[in-house]
């Protein structure tokens, strides 16, 4: 993936916003909120670069199945496989187009056609449209029959692909829960933050002798007491780590891969950060 200058640019903005919280702000309560709001302009660009290289590569994936298909019904009717690439080479198949004009060329300039393929694999740096190029050329240096190993490419690539959609289909509910399962999770911690610690720790709260009685009848040592406030940290880094990870297992559970999970562990990593850190600066 290329750095964008708009990651830059979010990365520029988001120093900015730190430094004026660290000079304006760093004793306020709205502190580790702008801190989020820092975090937030710094990733964003990433991360919807990894949502459009994503989104990229599976329309690749669906041109490469219908350049696929095109191949197969161009060889059967005995056309060499040299001669129907530079022949589709002017078709229309999107993201794949750059990588399907330099195959062509290749080809016109008197490359072999295994060793085209093999740089049309290399530029495209698929996993799936790797082993189904390995497949044609072996097929191509075999001399055998091309037609029916590019019709076998095609149809293995749909149903790739649909298993693939259909496993979408049937984790979209579980992620739907996954987010609502981690918001529930926010609310409870917020809820032991803004009413349970107060209890513990307000005025009904007694001593008795080397140690302190609390409202709810726990006896903490005072040594060993923690404040509210550090108390508060800690259910906020809970929230922030809960969130990281929980993103990366939605991410696998519904994409199949890590790389999938960044976007959601950062939308609910962030949610949990601003959320969190907005309600202490309104209500303490």
């Amino acid at each position: 993936m290329r750095i964008d200058k708009t990651w830059l640019m979010g990365i520029i903005a988001a120093i900015l916003i730190v430094g004026i919280d660290l000079v304006f702000f760093s004793k306020d309560k709205i502190f580790m909120f702008l801190i989020g709001i820092a975090l937030l302009v710094a990733l964003a660009p990433f991360i919807m670069g990894i949502m459009r290289e994503n989104k990229r590569e599976e329309e690749i994936n669906n041109m490469f199945l219908e350049f696929s298909r095109n191949l197969a019904e161009s060889t059967v009717t005995g056309t060499p496989i040299s001669k129907s690439i530079i022949n589709m080479s002017k078709k229309n198949y999107g993201a794949l187009n750059p990588y399907v004009q330099k195959l062509a060329n290749q080809i016109s300039l008197g490359i072999p056609v295994s060793a085209a393929m093999q740089n049309f694999s290399n530029d495209i740096n698929n996993s799936v449209i790797r082993r189904a190029i390995e497949l044609i050329r072996e097929a191509e240096k075999a001399g055998g029959e091309i037609d029916y190993i590019l019709d076998s490419v095609a149809r293995s690539m749909a149903e790739t692909e649909k298993l693939k959609k259909e496993r979408r289909a049937a984790i979209s509910n579980l992620v739907i829960q996954g987010y609502i399962i981690f918001f529930i999770f926010i609310g409870i911690m917020l809820v032991m933050e803004f009413k349970i610690l107060p209890m513990t720790y307000g005025e009904g709260g007694a001593s008795f002798g080397g140690a302190e009685l609390g409202a709810l009848g726990t006896t903490v040592s005072s040594a060993a007491k923690l404040s509210p406030g550090q108390i508060s940290d800690l259910f906020l880094y809970l929230l922030v780590t809960q969130g990281f990870f929980a993103g990366f297992v939605i991410g696998k559970l519904s994409e199949g891969s890590l790389r999938a999970g960044v976007k959601h562990s950062f939308i609910i990593t962030i949610a949990a950060l601003l959320i969190s850190t907005g309600v202490r600066a309104l209500f303490t």
